[in-house]
């Protein structure tokens, strides 16, 4: 016998059989099909805006058709002056962009292109500087210092040792190391040659740094040197890139252009990743200086609200900061960091009420910024000051006033609590 066809309805699938009268009976009526066709796209969907990428391709060609038109139609548009490539602020130039940064930075938008500095603030800064600060030398002279030191007592030790003097460079590894100078010296984006990105791998790295001649680099090279020298260099290796070579060339651009490059200032975000490195390398040594100037605070400063960094570092660095001879930079970066509501140790807090207690004596005009940061510790650690403290700072206020920010001051000091000394936790204790 020939085999059963099944029935196109599902019936026998199901597992119940349907008899021919029912059959009939279904043909004759419109049978609903198991389908249901459902609309992909919701009205909120439709109603999605067009991403950055296409937006800004579909603007240039709008303004290329705009610029032929008015050409056809002999209309000569209006030509605009270029931005300079110092500007500090978010760009796209290059494919440089802040979302290949990891979680690190807390926020990536709203870098100041423009730096407002108060004349009187500038003067009062300028009393506490370094009336005899040394003579500024250019980068390649620090780099050829170093490495001459370093050669010499390398090979000092080598001829003691086996008595034979140490061998100098091969001419072709100098010859190969000229021609990424003369790439770095006109880069602007792509990749960077194979030979310059296995410098950090080398012993005598920064001899072979010296033959690109760094101070020659354009901004874009200098962001990505600190890229790869920040990622593969250990800690101490990588606080003397940012010590020579980082730290002057943001230093020249800012004298020079009273604003600092985007690449160059993204280069000093990207260099936070090694924390320790960043403060021995960048900041320490720009206070101990005392040639730091009000803008070069600002801006530099402007990093470490960007950035979020462990409390262990800001801790050292504020308790270095502290203790250093007071030059007024000092209140710009201790204020940026206490601003970050860290839970500090109690050995801190004692450090930070001792460097504004030293000031009893001051008989220069402190600047606002000394006493905005005096403010800052009244407001968010005030609940953390002992009795004696608060009361020695009170009686510092009579001594240093400010017309509008002492009364201040004196009214966070008198409404909280003192602290307990018997009840610090061990979560807040130095050790």
């Amino acid at each position: 016998m020939p085999k059963l066809k099944k029935s196109k309805s599902g019936g026998e699938r199901g597992g119940s059989a349907v008899g021919l009268a029912d059959q009939i009976m279904q043909g004759d009526s419109v049978r609903v099909s198991g389908r249901v066709k459902s609309r992909s796209r919701t009205l909120e969907e439709d109603q999605e805006y067009v991403d950055e990428k296409l937006s800004r391709k579909i603007l240039q060609q709008a303004r290329i058709q705009q610029e032929e038109l008015q050409t056809e139609f002999g209309v000569t548009p209006e030509t605009k002056k270029r931005q300079p490539a110092t500007q500090l602020g978010p760009s796209t130039q290059d494919g440089d962009s802040d979302e290949e940064w990891p979680a690190l930075g807390q926020s990536t938008e709203d870098t100041p292109t423009e730096v407002q500095v108060d004349p009187e603030d500038e003067k009062a800064i300028e009393t506490f500087m370094n009336k005899n600060p040394p003579v500024r030398r250019t980068l390649a002279d620090i780099i050829m210092e170093k490495i001459t030191e370093k050669q010499t007592e390398v090979c000092t030790v080598m001829s003691e040792v086996s008595g034979r003097p140490v061998p100098q460079l091969d001419p072709r590894v100098i010859e190969v190391y000229r021609g990424v100078h003369k790439v770095l010296c006109k880069y602007r984006s792509g990749k960077l040659p194979k030979a310059f990105k296995i410098i950090p791998a080398l012993s005598n790295w920064e001899q072979i740094l010296y033959l690109t001649e760094p101070e020659t680099w354009t901004a874009a090279a200098m962001y990505q040197a600190t890229r790869i020298f920040t990622s593969n260099l250990k800690e101490r290796m990588a606080q003397r890139f940012f010590n020579l070579v980082l730290l002057p060339r943001v230093r020249d651009d800012i004298a020079e252009y009273k604003k600092l490059n985007f690449h160059l200032y993204s280069a000093l975000k990207k260099a936070l990743f090694k924390p320790g490195a960043w403060f021995k390398g960048i900041l320490l040594p720009l206070c101990e200086s005392g040639t730091c100037t009000l803008r070069e605070a600002i801006i530099i400063g402007s990093v470490l609200t960007k950035c979020s960094i462990p409390v262990l570092y800001s801790s050292a660095a504020m308790l270095k900061l502290a203790e250093t001879e007071y030059n007024g930079a000092n209140s710009t970066f201790l204020r940026l960091l206490l601003e970050k509501k860290y839970a500090l140790p109690f050995r801190v807090l004692d450090a930070l009420v001792a460097h504004f207690l030293s000031f009893r004596t001051e008989k220069r005009t402190l600047p606002v910024l000394w006493h905005q940061s005096l403010l800052t510790l009244a407001q968010l650690y005030k609940a953390d000051l002992s009795c004696e403290q608060k009361e020695a700072l009170l009686e510092l206020l009579k001594i240093q006033t400010h017309p509008q920010i002492t009364a201040e001051i004196r009214r966070e000091l008198q409404s909280a609590e003192p602290r307990d000394l018997e009840d610090v936790t061990p979560a807040m204790s130095d050790d």
